[in-house]
């Protein structure tokens, strides 16, 4: 690998941790309590166990945040397909 390679894995892998730990901070304050209501009254040391993996899933986070209707996902698998 090249050193420009290099330097441009390096500086893509620091903006999206950026942008994650931006994301994340928003997320937990906000967030968290839209996409999984369960976590409403979660206290703050829950919120900062969570950062470290909302930083690294970000835009899973996003996406699911984005279309969050503010109910909890109902499980699809093969089983509750096959119940159908």
């Amino acid at each position: 690998m090249s050193q420009g390679w290099a330097e441009t894995t390096i500086q893509l892998a620091t903006i999206y941790t950026a942008i994650g730990i931006l994301f994340g901070l928003f997320f937990i304050i906000r967030g968290i309590d839209r996409v999984d209501p369960a976590a409403a009254g979660a206290s703050g040391g829950f919120r900062l166990l969570i950062l470290p993996g909302t930083v690294a899933l970000w835009p899973l986070l996003a996406w699911r945040w984005l279309r969050a209707d503010g109910e909890p996902p109902t499980e699809s698998n093969a089983h509750r397909r096959a119940a159908r």
